[in-house]
């Protein structure tokens, strides 16, 4: 990884370009920390589902979760995109009138979570042999449903908490709190002789002991109760909702994107097809987690350079953190398209049946991260409609593909339609935000890191299956010449210094490009 080094363009002298990269640099590499903890204990529950449930069960217990997501994206009514807008551009502290905004954007999407989940419950019964296959009694569908308030006012604290705290106590309660106690309570239940509805209830209670976590770390630089007004005004009800409303739509369909696939499977082809899916689409989910971290921690930061007119400083950091990104993605996904068979061996010999479906979406998610967060630039740029345009778009050739393909393919076919679905969605996403920025989002180290990453990996992927096939052997045999490469490189001086470099830029110890001459600025949290 190198350091960005593009100079500011005309007329933007006295902006502190170093401050904005040493900023992004340093919350993307605690949020690269967070997404490996939470990629690392979201490997573990999955191997606990699969393993304590088998492959009819795990299609349930995905299925349920896939319930809680995608219910939960419907009612947040896009206002968690509308908070990371929002609370970046209000005042935080003795004088803050941030507090206002949490009534606005809490109580629409609280009292629509309320509803869904009555109607949920109510209708479990005719429900969930439709969603959950015939095997599925209305208990579990009624779980499900009814934890949907608690998992939206999380959603929306986090949101917040991302805003108002350093990144430190975002990544604590989403990267690790919420990671770390699933497989610990699910775990518990598969030994004690729980069946689906004690596992999924074990899954859903880490989920209100971070919502506690979350008000007690938001209350303190909103200052609720130490004099922070809470009562809105009616400009602050319709400047959110403008914003919020629109999106609404699209970051319901950008959370539950994987669990549509789910409930399609489930529906169309039956639990054990669900089951072997949704393994695969852990696994596809665990690779995306350093853009995941890398988006979380920069969204506030892109939402205010748009906001104050710098273009060039937004597309800087986005082209800085999708290398970063590129790096450490591309190669999980390449070891997943190559050695597909190795990773679902590990939730057991029924889950085999994915590895074409692991190949197809490894590929396809190369693309996803090579282009990087551009759905961030274009939601904290307020274009919406473009955003939306992308989501449907990929939506529309994901559901479209999968009526067809998932009756006589099962997960190979729900994989191949979601795949066709990322490519497009992408592709239109940094088309539009191309047009948005104005200023390139690809630059020449991101293609000089995607061509060692593939040449890199490639040569010891290669290396793997001559040695021992695509199975665990070969896997272990292509990670160890990874090893011995990665040594190998950190004898090249230019490797050591581009390291050295980016490590004082994480400390704040060196600029990331040229200093120019000006007033210091707020870092971004």
């Amino acid at each position: 990884m190198t350091a960005v080094t593009h100079r500011p363009v005309p007329g933007a002298a006295g902006e502190p370009d170093e401050a904005e990269h040493r900023g992004s640099a340093r919350s993307g590499a605690i949020g690269l920390i967070g997404a490996a903890t939470s990629g690392l204990f979201g490997f573990v529950l999955a191997v606990v589902i699969t393993r304590g449930y088998g492959t009819t069960g795990s299609g349930m217990f995905f299925a349920a979760i896939g319930v809680v997501t995608v219910a939960t994206a419907v009612c947040t009514l896009g206002a968690e995109t509308g908070l990371m807008w929002a609370l970046p551009r209000r005042r935080v502290g003795d004088r803050t009138d941030a507090a206002r905004v949490l009534p606005v954007a809490l109580l629409p999407p609280f009292a629509v979570a309320v509803a869904v989940a009555v109607a949920g419950v109510l209708a479990a019964d005719s429900l969930a042999p439709r969603v959950l296959g015939t095997a599925a009694g209305p208990s579990l569908l009624a779980v499900s449903f009814a934890a949907v308030p608690v998992v939206v006012i999380l959603t929306l604290l986090l949101a917040a908490l991302r805003c108002v705290r350093p990144i430190r106590a975002y990544v604590s309660v989403q990267f690790f709190l919420l990671p770390v106690a699933r497989p610990v309570l699910v775990g518990a239940a598969v030994l004690v002789g729980g069946g689906l509805v004690a596992g999924v209830t074990a899954w859903l209670v880490p989920a209100a002991l971070a919502l506690l976590a979350c008000l007690a770390l938001v209350a303190g630089p909103l200052r609720i109760g130490h004099g922070a007004g809470l009562r809105p005004e009616r400009r602050d009800w319709s400047t959110f909702w403008r914003f919020a409303l629109p999106r609404a739509a699209s970051a319901a369909i950008d959370a539950g994107n994987l669990w549509v696939g789910v409930l399609l499977t489930s529906t169309l082809a039956g639990a054990n097809e669900a089951g072997v899916f949704g393994a695969v689409g852990r696994y596809v989910l665990a690779g995306q987690l350093a853009m995941q971290g890398l988006r979380v921690a920069v969204s506030p930061q892109l939402s205010r350079l748009l906001g104050e007119g710098r273009p060039h400083l937004a597309a800087a950091v986005h082209r800085q953190l999708t290398t970063w990104g590129l790096v450490l993605s591309w190669p999980v996904y390449l070891l997943l398209a190559v050695f597909g068979l190795a990773f679902l061996e590990l939730f057991g010999p029924g889950f085999t049946a994915g590895t074409t479906a692991m190949t197809i979406l490894a590929l396809a998610m190369l693309v996803n991260t090579g282009v990087g967060n551009v759905q961030s630039l274009l939601l904290m740029g307020g274009r919406s409609g473009l955003h939306l345009a992308a989501t449907l778009a990929g939506l529309l050739v994901t559901v479209s593909l999968g009526l067809v393909l998932i009756p006589g393919h099962g997960a190979t076919g729900a994989a191949l339609a979601w795949a066709a679905g990322i490519v497009t969605e992408n592709l239109t996403a940094v088309t539009c935000a191309w047009f948005v920025v104005r200023h390139p989002l690809v630059d020449g180290a991101m293609v000089r890191a995607a061509v060692v990453t593939v040449t890199g990996v490639g040569a010891a992927a290669g290396v793997g299956v001559l040695v021992g096939g695509r199975g665990i052997t070969g896997l272990l045999g292509a990670v160890a010449g990874l090893v011995v490469g990665c040594v190998v490189l950190l004898t090249v001086p230019r490797v050591r210094q581009a390291i050295r470099a980016t490590v004082r830029q994480i400390r704040g110890r060196e600029a990331a490009v040229p200093a120019t001459a000006g007033p210091p600025e707020q870092k971004d949290r």
